[in-house]
């Protein structure tokens, strides 16, 4: 008893099948996770060195090299970049892609023990190395806080009420605050005063350090008990700092008598954050990884709609970006494009195949697809962006497995059989052939979702997905497929019509008899038609990811380096002015002096730079968005010419990076920057489409050294860290001590007041007898000005410095990279450096390069199931050679819309090839059969060829119509062009291309069959 007659004979198994893949489905829906992208580890980790007073070589000399080289020793390890500036190193450390996620947390450890193994070897000074591991955390439910009117204190006390409240949420990982002010308690001495009474500002800073510290004073032991002795209450006021008793020369003085003592902000905070013009602090909340995010966010707008009478009036929460609301919205939009694909199968095969078809295969396909979602909710894969957009891709395979059984069926009991026996017909011939067909299919996923790498845990889910719903269509196939044909399908006449004796039959009958006859001549047509397809998919735009469907668009805006963020802030202002007063514009979130916490996965922040600002501009529409970029960039053209503007589309994929970037590595940085500039000039004469080249090293800065006078100062005691000390005093104010208040601690300053109008050098210092003022002027030669760099980066323990471009809207990283790279790639380099490329083409030649790696391997497979399923060479080599040509749809396709090959297109085509190469195996095996039966081979090619035009054509016809909803998505338009147009050629292929090289394989075999049967006649 074959598997289908089994389901008609014992139906009750078979609605078993049928209830669990419904309600589970359904349960599974519901119960499924939800993330905008998959769950993603990203394998970098930030290590950061305070080094005070250094400059940037001396941070990537001292200390940077140092932590590198034991950072090296990490097998683990694949990639260490660093960034150094004036008493600073970053240095981003990158594990090898294969690392598995639950590895991490050990590789952390161990990097933390290098770290502090070679603390020790780092220069007096530097303060202790910081790892952060948590780099990588998505804050996907992004509010900007606005509270006008407020103080500084009330609005730290506001973000501390709102981060402890929202960290109670279910479900909540971590709430991140950004961009409130930075406060200080500042104490301006009277240096008349000071001066004239002999106190010297380390007098004043020994006395603030002591004023609200904490110290142990030990503890009492009685005969029952131990009782803690607390120390003395400190100062805990402002008031009460001005109040401190300073004791000089014997006689007690009062601070507020020598200096002004008062609370404000800091003059240069690391960032700035405006929400439409007005000035706010950023909420940054982030969900566990195991939690549906839309739930998450749910829960916190109900958290936030319960606390809103206990927040101050005047005081608003404004979304930046509501990951939960973003998922939700691509989560309806899926049931709505599932909705409408399985209409229009249903309603394209009710035209063609009848509606008792249409029901018996539109079924199936819905049950295929809810009993995915009930496996995607068994095995905790979530329902994101990748997983959906393997639920499409799967829709253009899943209908063909029930149209070939359904067919089948349908055409033998309109000549007479019955159920059973029409079940038994139609998978006996068929089920072998689409079940190793279904396996080829989902092993053209396999290279993406079993890489070891980061794509690999990027991807997963699209292989599984694919795997998943391919494997229950094939098993729905040949069960409820025959069932519901027993309960719909008719049963005709033994001596009935001929089932494939219409018109389109014959007419296809006839073409193909006449493609046989001048087959040659068919081989040739497609090799020219393969050819010029080549030749024009040679012009189809190259993306590696498409624009994003959200309705934002980056700006950047980056001054000459040294610019105050004061002023940087006040360029942004304009910019955000002008975007004021435009009507399409929602909201605009201004960030200045670094980039905005990370709330997407693809998001990646530009790094602390008060010469920096950055917008996340939202407007009501995608098709807003390209004129008002051009009215943008004309308007910063004209007004923003002392600094480089750019804007940039929120892309689905990796971003942070240039369109275009070239890198040069090399041990002197003077030549460095030569060979820099010699790149920018080679990229700009090479192309046109070369915007706002850029250095990530900028330019060099202008510092002041005092010129030490090592006699003078030594003999009056005076040393080179004494003068700095001084000189800090004098400018932006020495750290004197700590203010708590409550959670925060608030750094108090010793500085000159800003208005004093004392210069630097009218300053004075404590001689060694520490009585004596000596003027600074006395102890240093003047000030020297030297040209220094104060951003330098490295990769891999070398000075590395990056050329970046920016390319125009309509024009593709690929075709810019191309007009460049024989020009760049032939300048000529000093002995010892080395040029690469970064940008775009470095992801996805690393991502191709994956790909590439894992594809021969499961191309090998796929070879072999194909012959195991023959048991020969010639029938897979007739499949096989079919495959090169899907180009040919592809490349009209594309070429038509004008669309790019993005990397969604590549799965496309992955996809058309399945459906191809199914086609191809049920065809042949189809043909094998008929031969079987005595049949001369051209005959048994048409009538095996006419028998299966009306499951290829309605196959093709569904997945091509069923693609439609997708031409308005931006993720998936390139993949449902590739699709659509590939699949509309390929049918061809199937129905003429693989008969004739069916013909062309096995006509002298055929020949030699009926010579031998003539020689044993005659005999």
């Amino acid at each position: 008893m074959t598997i289908a007659r089994a389901s008609i004979d014992k139906p009750i198994l078979t609605w078993i099948v049928i209830l669990i893949c419904l309600f589970g489905g359904i349960w599974g829906f519901l119960s499924l996770g939800r993330l905008e992208d998959p769950a993603f580890t990203i394998k970098q980790a930030v290590v950061v060195t305070q080094y005070p007073g250094a400059s940037a070589e001396e941070v990537a000399e001292e200390v940077s090299e140092t932590l590198e080289a034991a950072i090296q020793s990490m097998g683990e390890v694949s990639q260490i970049t660093s960034i150094n500036r004036p008493g600073v190193s970053r240095i981003d450390v990158e594990v090898d892609d294969t690392i598995r996620g639950e590895e991490l947390p050990q590789i952390w450890t161990a990097l933390r023990q290098e770290i502090e193994n070679v603390s020790g070897a780092l220069p007096e000074g530097a303060g202790t190395p910081v790892v952060d591991d948590g780099f990588g955390d998505v804050y996907g439910i992004f509010y900007a806080v606005t509270a006008d009117g407020f103080t500084d204190a009330e609005r730290h006390e506001l973000a501390t009420f709102l981060r402890r409240e929202l960290l109670v949420v279910d479900g909540v990982a971590d709430v991140a605050v950004a961009g409130l002010p930075d406060e200080a308690i500042f104490v301006e001495p009277d240096l008349t005063i000071s001066a004239h009474l002999g106190v010297d500002p380390q007098i004043i800073a020994q006395a603030l350090a002591e004023a609200d510290s904490v110290a142990d004073a030990g503890a009492i032991d009685g005969e029952t008990a131990r009782t803690t002795i607390q120390r003395p209450e400190g100062s805990d006021s402002v008031s009460e700092i001005a109040g401190l008793s300073i004791g000089v020369a014997g006689e007690v003085l009062n601070l507020f008598d020598i200096a002004q003592v008062g609370r404000g902000r800091q003059d240069n905070p690391d960032l700035i954050v405006r929400f439409n013009g007005s000035e706010a602090f950023t909420l940054g909340v982030a969900g566990l990884d195991n939690e549906n995010i839309v739930d998450v966010g749910n829960r916190v707008d109900a958290r936030l709609a319960e606390l809103a009478p206990e927040i101050p009036y005047g005081v608003e929460l404004q979304p930046i970006y509501q990951q939960h609301v973003v998922v939700d919205e691509a989560s309806t939009g899926f049931l709505i494009n599932l909705a409408m694909s399985v209409g229009i199968v249903v309603l394209v095969l009710g035209v063609f195949m009848g509606p008792r078809a249409a029901i018996v295969v539109g079924t199936t396909l819905l049950l295929t697809v809810v009993g995915t979602l009930l496996f995607m909710a068994l095995f905790s894969i979530e329902m994101e962006r990748i997983s959906l957009g393997a639920l499409i891709i799967a829709m253009g395979m899943l209908v063909d497995n029930a149209i070939v059984v359904a067919e089948g069926m349908q055409v033998a009991m309109a000549h007479g059989r019955t159920s059973r026996q029409a079940a038994d017909e139609a998978t006996g011939k068929t089920q072998i052939p689409l079940l190793g067909a279904t396996v080829i299919g989902i092993m053209a996923f396999a290279g993406i979702g079993l890489s070891p790498d980061s794509t690999g845990e990027f991807l997963f889910s699209l292989f599984a997905v694919i795997g998943i719903s391919l494997l229950l269509s094939w098993i729905l196939a040949i069960t409820v497929t025959p069932l519901l044909g027993h309960y719909f399908f008719k049963q005709g006449e033994e001596n009935a019509d001929d089932a494939y004796g219409g018109m389109v039959f014959r007419a296809y009958g006839a073409l193909l008899r006449g493609a046989l006859r001048v087959r040659w001549l068919v081989v040739v047509a497609l090799i020219a038609v393969t050819a010029a397809c080549y030749v024009g998919f040679g012009q189809v735009k190259q993306q590696f990811f498409p624009n994003s469907n959200t309705p934002l668009f980056f700006v950047h805006y980056t001054m000459r380096q040294g610019t105050p963020i004061d002023v940087t802030s006040e360029r942004m202002a304009m910019v955000e002015g002008f975007l004021a007063e435009r009507d399409e514009v929602v909201d605009v979130s201004s960030f200045v002096g670094q980039g905005a916490t990370r709330f997407l996965l693809t998001y990646s922040a530009e790094r602390p730079n008060p010469a920096y600002g950055h917008l996340i501009v939202r407007t009501q529409t995608l098709d807003q968005i390209p004129p008002l970029r051009a009215a943008l960039e004309a308007f910063a053209a004209e007004n923003l010419s002392d600094g480089e503007f750019r804007t940039e589309r929120l892309v689905f994929g990796p971003g942070g990076s240039s369109p275009i970037e070239v890198r040069f590595s090399g041990s002197d940085p003077q030549v460095l920057r030569d060979l820099a500039d010699q790149a920018i000039s080679v990229m700009e004469n090479a192309s046109d489409d070369i915007l706002a080249p850029r250095v990530d090293w900028r330019e060099q800065e202008l510092v002041l050294r005092p010129n030490y006078a090592t006699d003078r100062a030594q003999a009056a005691g005076v040393s080179r860290d004494d003068v700095a000390q001084i000189v800090r005093f004098a400018t932006d104010g020495v750290p004197a001590g700590t203010y708590r208040e409550g959670e925060r601690s608030i750094p108090i300053i010793l500085r000159v007041a800003p208005e004093a109008g004392v210069g630097v050098l009218d300053q004075t210092v404590v001689a060694q007898d520490g009585e004596t003022l000596l003027p600074l002027e006395q102890v240093v030669d003047g000030f020297r000005v030297e040209a220094q760099n104060t951003l330098i980066r490295r990769q891999d323990r070398l000075p590395t410095i990056t050329v970046g471009a920016s390319i125009p809207p309509e024009r593709t990283a690929a075709e810019v990279h191309s007009q460049i790279r024989d020009a760049v790639e032939a300048m000529e380099l000093p002995f010892g450096y080395r040029m690469e490329w970064g940008g775009e083409f470095e992801a996805s030649s690393d991502a191709n390069a994956s790909l590439g790696a894992q594809l021969p391997i499961t191309a090998l497979i796929m070879v072999l199931i194909s012959v195991l399923l023959f048991n020969a060479i010639r029938q897979p080599l007739i499949i096989w050679l079919l495959v090169p040509m899907a180009v040919n749809g592809v490349a009209i396709g594309l070429l038509g819309t004008g669309l790019p090959f993005s990397f969604t297109a590549l799965l496309g085509l992955l996809s058309l090839s399945g459906m191809l190469i199914k086609n191809g195996i049920v065809l042949v095996e189809e043909i094998d059969l008929t031969r079987a039966t005595g049949k001369p081979l051209r005959e048994a090619i048409v009538s095996a060829s006419v028998s299966r035009l009306r499951p290829v054509l309605l196959a093709a016809g569904t997945t091509i119509l069923g693609m439609a909803p997708l031409l308005g998505d931006a993720f998936f338009v390139s993949m449902a062009v590739t699709i659509m147009g590939g699949l509309a050629f390929a049918s061809i292929l199937t129905l003429v291309a693989a008969p004739v090289f069916y013909d062309i394989f096995f006509s002298r075999s055929e020949r030699k069959a009926r010579a031998s049967e003539g020689t044993a006649s005659a005999a």
